[in-house]
């Protein structure tokens, strides 16, 4: 029987572990960054396989590096780091591995660090099929539309798989079959080092290739299975282009994810999630937002048409947009209102507080159920230091104020419109700052007349 026919349990018992393969140089991206650094929905593509991997119970994990990607290990602090150098093919790069690996008799996850869709209920099955007798080797297959340059997974008639097949080196018959080699594995650690180390390099390459150990284990009278996963979960991502594909498609899963937990999308295509996003129940998302990373939005919030929101929490009920933005630091209080072209850096607003117009909120505090007038502006940063403003609860700060922190604003107080506060206001005071004004009839008439005649 086919090792995927049958629903694993979501706590096989095997010890895991994961080997990684990330040595490669990644020159097709034409980046300093390392290709495995390149972030899909705000997240390394590397942190989305090493997340997987945890996912599903890996609790060793052994990264395989070319010299030079120090960003790479510094990035996943607690893994192992084996170096490969020089590559000599997938087979060399899992030996490399194996001293960090030593005793270890678990299943072992050998995954790619450029493959970052693929899901922790895939890798879950596919841990799981080495707990059937005699299983030493399980390999993720899938069904692409078009078959073209992949390998081939041949089985027997008891759906065992009995080799695979380069489609250079596949016979007419054997390019027929649907069923390639995503080149994810598991293998059975008490068998792994044995049958990495008989791998050899009899080939054009001359390199080790991890697939010859199918065969190998096949010899040796142990079984090979298949897994079958999603062709989306498999893209490889050697470029920008297939960067751009590998994004589209981990947006479309968040989003679907997100919906299915009861969040509305008035206009799904159009929204940027990342990977960490949290999104309430009864959340309603208009068009054209979009979330940077560490964004926390809780239950029955709007946020309307073409926001940006990271680093920022929002409590339940705010209304927020359109066109706003919350930068990192911003707190949003249950209730709250943020309305257009309004910007929170840094800055609590209080439970059932509105800024609804034109305002930037820089380094702040602002009390429940204060207003915020259009055009103000904390004024936080001199150039050298940045500096809190404090606005006490139901505080009403009139249109274009600026407030020059540091500074507090009492509970209650109410600040004139235009005024410029420079020191702090008691609470339930009146602030009004403003020059006397000054009236001169007909000036702006003489003032062009002089004009037109000096030229």
């Amino acid at each position: 029987m086919p090792a995927d026919t049958a629903a694993p349990s979501p706590t096989a018992s095997l010890p895991t572990a994961a080997v990684i393969l990330a040595a490669g140089m990644g020159t097709r991206m034409k980046s300093a960054l390392p290709k495995v650094m390149h972030p899909v929905a705000g997240r390394p593509m590397i942190h989305h396989v090493a997340g997987a991997a945890k996912a599903c119970g890996a609790d060793r994990l052994v990264v395989v590096l070319s010299p030079g990607l120090s960003a790479v290990a510094d990035s996943l602090p607690g893994a192992s780091i084996a170096i490969q150098d020089p590559p000599l093919g997938t087979g060399h790069a899992v030996a490399c591995a194996l001293p960090a690996l030593e005793g270890f008799t678990g299943g072992v996850l050998v995954l790619f660090g450029d493959t970052p869709l693929v899901e922790a209920a895939t890798l879950l099955r596919l841990r799981a099929a080495l707990e059937a007798p005699n299983v030493a080797v399980a390999v993720l297959g899938f069904r692409p539309p078009e078959p073209g340059a992949y390998g081939r997974l041949v089985t027997d008639a008891d759906g065992q798989l009995d080799a695979i097949v380069e489609a250079k080196d596949a016979s007419a018959e054997q390019l027929k079959i649907g069923l390639c080699n995503a080149g994810v594995m598991a293998i059975s650690g008490a068998h792994l080092a044995h049958l990495v180390g008989r791998i050899g390099n009899d080939n054009a390459k001359k390199e080790y290739y991890l697939t010859d150990i199918v065969a190998l284990a096949r010899a040796d009278g142990l079984s090979a299975v298949v897994v079958e996963g999603a062709a989306d979960e498999v893209l490889g991502v050697n470029s920008r282009v297939e960067l751009a594909e590998a994004e589209a498609i981990c947006q479309a899963r968040l989003r679907r994810r997100h919906m299915e937990a009861g969040v509305s999308f008035e206009d799904p295509a159009s929204v940027r999630l990342m990977a960490d996003t949290v999104l309430g129940r009864d959340v309603t998302i208009g068009p054209q937002v979009v979330f940077g990373p560490g964004a926390v939005i809780g239950d029955d919030v709007r946020i309307n048409a073409f926001c940006h929101v990271e680093g920022a929490t929002v409590a339940p009920k705010a209304i927020i947009g359109p066109f706003a933005r919350l930068r990192p630091g911003a707190k949003v209080g249950a209730g709250a209102h943020v309305g257009n072209f309004v910007e929170l850096k840094n800055a609590v607003l209080g439970e059932g507080a509105k800024a609804n117009h034109l305002s930037y909120l820089g380094d702040a505090e602002v009390g429940a159920g204060a207003n915020i007038g259009a055009g103000t502006i904390t004024c936080n940063y001199d150039g050298f230091n940045k500096s809190k403003t404090v606005i006490g609860a139901g505080a009403f700060i009139g249109s274009n104020s600026a407030l020059v922190a540091p500074v507090s604003v009492g509970d209650g107080a109410i600040i004139g419109a235009g005024s410029v506060v420079v020191e702090d206001v008691a609470a339930d005071a009146l602030y009004i700052e403003r020059a006397r004004p000054v009236h001169k009839a007909g000036w702006a008439a003489r003032f062009r007349a002089l004009m037109r005649k000096s030229r």
